[in-house]
C-alpha cells in the first residue's frame, strides 16, 4: 500500500536561488507540484513584499482578460480548447503580453463606444420615425372628428387630441382673439405612461391633451441591450408656461421628445429623410459587428492560453513573495517541505530551471533538521482519492499516522452495501459507475464534472463501482431481487400449500417440511413467502450486524498497536493498547463466539428453546446463573455448555480489572518517570535488548541535513543552530492534568464499547428497512400492473405502470436510500472504527502547483 498506508516521508529544505534563476526555478517546482513554501517574510503586508509591482501587472492583465471573457460570452464566442497547458512564460514576455492585451482592450473599448454611438443614433431615428408615422394619424384624426375650441373647453375630452396645427382656433363668440394650439412629441416608456398622462392632467389643471400609441415592436437600449416597449406620444397646449412646465415633466419621466414638423409635406419630407439615414445606419452597425466579430474570434483561439500564462505568473511572483534575500540582494532563499521520495526529481527541476534562466550558479537545495510536525501527503490516484476525500473529511491524518484510507476501500463500500443488500438495485448503481468510468474522458472534455450535483457522483465513480458489487453479493446472500427471491440451489424446505406469492403459513422446523439439508449459499428463498419472514430476517441480521460491527471496532483497536510501535510509544503499549484489547475480546469478542457457537451447534430442532443472547450477556455481566430443576425440564437452561460459569466469571472479572488499568498505571508510571524512581520505557527497552521500547525518530524530520547541489550529494553541519532555535519547550510535568485526560479518554473508551456495538444495529434496521421499501413499491406498483387487466389491456396498463416503478425505484431506493445508507456507513467509519486509532489532528501537504491553482482559480470564477 506504500505512502497509502502511511504518509510518505517529509523533509523541511532550504532553497538557495540566484536571483535571476529564481523565476525559472519555481517555474519548474510548480509543473512538478511536489514543495510546499513556507512564508519567511509573515510580518511584512502584502504591499511592502519585493514583487509587489509584479503581482499587480499581473491582476491588471488578469482585469483585461475578465473583460474580453465577457465579451465573447456577450456574443456567445466559444474559447478555443486544445487541452494544452503551456508554460510560464519567461519575465520578458510579459511586456508582450501586456502590449497584445492594452491593444485588444482598447480596440474593444472603442469598438463597444462607436456600436454604443451608432446604436443610440439608430434608436434616435427609429423613435422619430414611429413619430412621423403616429402623429401623422393623430392630425388626420385631428382634421376628421374634432373640433379643437371644444376640446379646448370641455375636461371630459381629456382623452382626445384636439389642435389642427399652424391653423388658428376661432371661438364661436364673437369678437373673441384666435387660439393658437402648440403641441411636443416624443417617446416614452410604456410602463411610464399612466403615471406620466395622470401627472400632466393634474400640473396642468387639464389644460393639455394628450395623445398616445403604442409602438408594435421592442426597441434595443444602446448600453444594456435589453428589449424596451415604448410608447409615442403627442401633447396639445397653449402658451408658454405650460409649455414649459410640460417639458419639464417629460424630463422627469425621462421621456425622449423630438422635433415635428407644422405640415404634412415637412413631415413626408423629413420621414423620407430618416429612413435614408436609417438604411445607412444598418449598413455601418453591421460593418461594426462583423469587426467586433473577428477581432472577438481572433481573441477565443488564445485566451485559454493567455489566461493560464498569466495565472501561472501571477502564483510564481506571489510564490517569490514568501522568499527571503541574502545581504548581497543577489540570492533568494526558501524553506519549503518536500517529500524525501522525490528530492532527486525536485533537484533535476532546479537544475532545468537555472539552465533555462542561463545562470553558471546551480541551485542548492539544503535539507534542514527540526522538529516542527511536518505535513501529511499520502499519495492518492483516480481510484483511491475518493475514500482519501472521505478520510480528510474527518480530519487529516497525524505525520506518518496510519492512514485508515486503505481499509475503507473495502470496509465502506462493504457497509454500505450490508444495509443496502439488493442484488437488482446494484446492479443499476454498477452499471451507471461503469457508464461513468467508460466514459471518463468525454465527461472530462464536456465539463461535466464541473456540475455540482453530478461532479459528486463523478468524483465517486470508482467508490459507486465498489458499492453496487458489494451490494449485489449482499442482494446475493439476502436472495433479494428487486425484493423477490430466486431459488437457485434447490429449498431445504417442502411446502404444498403455498398457493400463491403472498405466502399463508409460517415455517416451523418442528415439523416434516424441513429436509434437514440448508440452502447451498444464502437465503432458502422459500423465506420470502412465509408469514414469519421479517422475525427471522430480524434475528439474522441483527446477529451479523453484531459480528461485523465488533470486528470492525476490534480491527480498528489492533491498528493502534501498529501507531504506537511506530512511534516508539512502548507505555500506551501495556497501559491501553492491552486492556483495551483484553476488554473489547472479554465482553464482545466472546458475544461473537456465542453467536457463532449457537448458529453451529443449535439445530432447527433445537431453537424452540435455544439460549437467548441478550439474557445470556446480561446474566454473566451479573453473575446470575440458572440450574436445572429436579425434573430437569428447564429448557432455556444457563449454563448451556460445560464450564461456562467459570469462564465467564473469569472473563467479567477480567473486564472488569482493566479498567483501573486502563485509568491508572500510565499516570502512575509518568509520575514516577518524572520523580526519576523508575523508567518504564527505558527498563523495557533493556530488557528486550532495543528491540521494543526505543523510540522511533523517524515521524521527527530531523536529519543529518544533505546538501544537494547540481550535480552531488555533500555533508552539511549547520543544524546545530536550526536545532537550538526551533527546539521547543517541554511542558511542565501536571499529574492532575495527566489524570483528567486519563478519565476521560478511558470513560470514552468503554463506555463507547458498548455504545459502538449497538450503533452497529443500524447495518439491520436500514437492511430491513430498504427490503421492506422495495417490497412494498413492488405490491403497491408493479403487481398492480400485473394483476389489474388481463390480456393486451393489461400489457398496455403495465406498459403505462412500469415509468412510474422505475422513477420510484430510481428516486427513491437508489438515491435517496442510497444517499442514507451512504451516511450511515460514512458515520461508522469516522467515529466507530478510526476513534479506535485515528486521531485526525494533523495538517494536509499543500504544494505548488500550476495544475491544483489553475483548477481552483476555474472554479472560483465560474462560481
Amino acid at each position: 500500500m506504500g505512502s497509502l498506508y502511511r504518509s510518505e516521508e517529509m523533509t523541511l529544505c532550504q532553497l538557495f536561488l540566484q536571483s535571476e534563476a529564481a523565476y525559472a526555478c519555481v517555474s519548474e517546482l510548480g509543473e512538478l507540484g511536489l514543495v510546499q513554501f513556507r512564508d519567511l517574510n509573515p510580518d511584512v503586508s502584502a504591499f511592502q513584499r519585493k514583487f509587489v509591482n509584479e503581482v499587480r501587472r499581473c491582476d491588471e492583465m488578469e482585469r483585461k482578460l475578465r473583460f474580453l471573457e465577457k465579451e465573447l460570452e456577450k456574443d456567445n464566442i466559444p474559447q478555443l480548447d486544445t487541452g494544452d497547458l503551456p508554460e510560464a512564460p519567461a519575465p520578458r514576455e510579459m511586456i508582450d503580453l501586456e502590449a497584445t492585451f492594452e491593444k485588444l482592450e482598447n480596440e474593444m473599448k472603442e469598438v463597444n463606444s462607436n456600436a454604443e454611438a451608432l446604436k443610440r443614433n439608430y434608436l434616435e431615428l427609429t423613435e422619430l420615425k414611429h413619430i412621423l408615422r403616429k402623429t401623422q394619424g393623430f392630425f388626420e384624426e385631428a382634421h376628421a372628428t374634432i373640433d379643437p375650441y371644444q376640446a379646448m373647453t370641455d375636461p371630459n375630452m381629456a382623452e382626445e387630441t384636439v389642435g389642427l396645427l399652424g391653423e388658428e382656433v376661432r371661438a364661436p363668440t364673437t369678437g373673441q382673439q384666435p387660439l393658437r394650439l402648440g403641441f411636443v412629441a416624443g417617446v416614452i416608456v410604456r410602463e411610464r405612461m399612466p403615471a406620466f398622462e395622470r401627472m400632466l392632467w393634474r400640473a396642468c389643471r387639464g389644460n393639455v391633451f394628450l395623445k398616445q400609441a403604442n409602438m408594435d415592436v421592442p426597441l434595443e437600449d444602446p448600453v444594456t441591450g435589453d428589449q424596451v416597449h415604448k410608447s409615442v406620444f403627442i401633447i396639445f397646449f397653449q402658451g408658454d408656461q405650460l409649455k414649459t412646465r410640460v417639458k419639464k415633466i417629460c424630463e422627469g419621466f425621462r421621456a425622449t421628445l423630438y422635433p415635428c414638423p407644422e405640415t404634412p409635406a415637412e413631415r413626408r419630407e423629413m420621414a423620407i429623410g430618416v429612413m435614408t439615414r436609417i438604411e445607412d445606419l444598418n449598413t455601418v452597425l453591421q460593418q461594426t459587428r462583423d469587426h467586433r466579430h473577428r477581432v472577438l474570434v481572433a481573441a477565443a483561439k488564445n485566451m485559454r492560453s493567455w489566461l493560464i500564462k498569466v495565472r501561472k505568473i501571477k502564483a510564481i511572483y506571489m510564490t517569490l513573495n514568501l522568499f527571503n534575500l541574502d545581504v548581497t540582494q543577489k540570492c533568494l532563499i526558501a524553506e519549503c517541505w518536500c517529500p524525501v521520495a522525490d528530492l532527486d526529481r525536485i533537484q533535476l527541476g532546479l537544475r532545468r530551471g537555472t539552465e533555462a534562466s542561463g545562470s553558471s550558479v546551480p541551485s542548492i537545495l539544503n535539507r534542514m533538521a527540526t522538529r516542527e510536525s511536518p505535513p501529511t501527503y499520502n499519495r492518492t490516484n483516480k481510484f483511491t482519492s475518493g475514500f482519501q476525500s472521505i478520510v480528510d473529511a474527518y480530519g487529516v491524518a497525524v505525520y506518518r499516522e496510519v492512514n485508515p484510507a486503505p481499509f475503507t476501500i473495502i470496509t465502506f463500500p462493504f457497509l454500505f452495501a450490508v444495509m443496502f443488500g439488493d442484488f437488482g438495485h446494484g446492479l443499476i448503481m454498477l452499471c451507471f459507475a461503469i457508464w461513468m468510468i467508460l466514459r471518463e474522458r468525454q465527461l472530462i472534455a464536456k465539463k461535466a464534472h464541473e456540475d455540482e450535483m453530478f461532479g459528486m457522483f463523478f468524483s465517486g465513480r470508482y467508490m459507486i463501482m465498489l458499492m453496487g458489487i458489494f451490494s449485489m453479493y449482499t442482494g446475493f446472500v439476502y436472495n433479494d431481487f428487486f425484493s423477490k427471491s430466486v431459488n437457485v440451489f434447490g429449498s431445504g424446505w417442502t411446502v404444498n400449500d403455498f398457493t400463491n406469492s403472498t405466502g399463508t403459513r409460517a415455517l416451523d422446523p418442528n415439523t416434516t417440511e424441513w429436509s434437514g439439508s440448508p440452502y447451498w449459499y444464502g437465503m432458502d428463498p422459500v423465506w420470502q413467502m412465509s408469514l414469519n419472514k421479517i422475525s427471522f430476517l430480524n434475528t439474522f441480521k441483527m446477529k451479523t450486524s453484531v459480528i461485523l460491527g465488533i470486528i470492525h471496532m476490534f480491527s480498528g483497536v489492533i491498528l493502534s498497536l501498529s501507531n504506537h510501535r511506530y512511534f516508539g510509544n512502548t507505555l500506551n503499549i501495556f497501559c491501553e493498547f492491552i486492556p483495551q484489547v483484553l476488554f473489547l475480546s472479554a465482553i464482545f469478542l466472546y458475544l461473537v463466539c456465542i453467536i457463532m457457537a449457537k448458529w453451529i451447534y443449535i439445530t432447527p430442532a433445537d431453537s424452540a428453546c435455544a439460549p437467548s443472547l441478550l439474557i445470556g450477556l446480561i446474566n454473566m455481566v451479573m453473575f446470575k446463573y440458572q440450574k436445572l430443576d429436579k425434573n430437569k425440564t428447564l429448557c432455556a437452561v444457563v449454563p448451556w455448555y460445560p464450564g461456562q460459569q467459570g469462564l465467564e466469571s473469569f472473563l467479567v472479572i477480567l473486564a472488569g480489572l482493566c479498567i483501573p488499568w486502563h485509568l491508572c498505571l500510565k499516570p502512575i508510571l509518568l509520575y514516577m518517570k518524572h520523580k526519576g524512581k523508575f523508567d518504564f520505557e527505558e527498563a523495557i527497552s533493556q530488557w528486550t535488548g532495543g528491540r521494543i521500547g526505543k523510540r522511533d525518530q523517524a515521524h521527527l524530520s530531523v536529519n543529518s541535513g544533505d546538501l544537494v547541489t547540481g550535480d552531488n550529494v555533500e555533508m552539511s553541519g549547520e543544524h546545530d543552530e536550526q536545532m537550538n532555535n526551533e527546539e521547543t519547550v517541554e511542558k511542565e510535568f501536571e499529574l492532575g492534568d495527566i489524570l483528567v485526560h486519563q478519565a476521560i479518554h478511558s470513560i470514552e473508551y468503554f463506555l463507547n464499547c458498548v455504545s459502538h456495538t449497538a450503533s452497529y444495529l443500524r447495518l439491520w434496521a436500514l437492511s430491513l428497512a430498504h427490503a421492506q421499501l422495495s417490497e412494498v413499491l413492488w405490491s403497491m406498483v408493479l403487481r398492480m400492473g400485473f394483476s389489474m387487466i388481463p390480456g393486451y389491456a393489461g400489457a398496455i396498463m403495465l406498459s403505462a405502470i412500469f415509468p412510474t416503478f422505475a422513477l420510484l425505484t430510481v428516486g427513491v431506493l437508489l438515491i435517496m436510500e442510497g444517499l442514507s445508507a451512504f451516511l450511515h456507513a460514512l458515520r461508522l467509519h469516522w467515529i466507530e472504527f478510526q476513534s479506535k486509532f485515528y486521531q485526525g489532528a494533523g495538517h494536509l501537504f499543500v504544494p505548488f502547483s500550476f495544475e491544483a491553482i489553475l483548477e481552483i482559480t476555474s472554479t472560483n470564477l465560474e462560481g
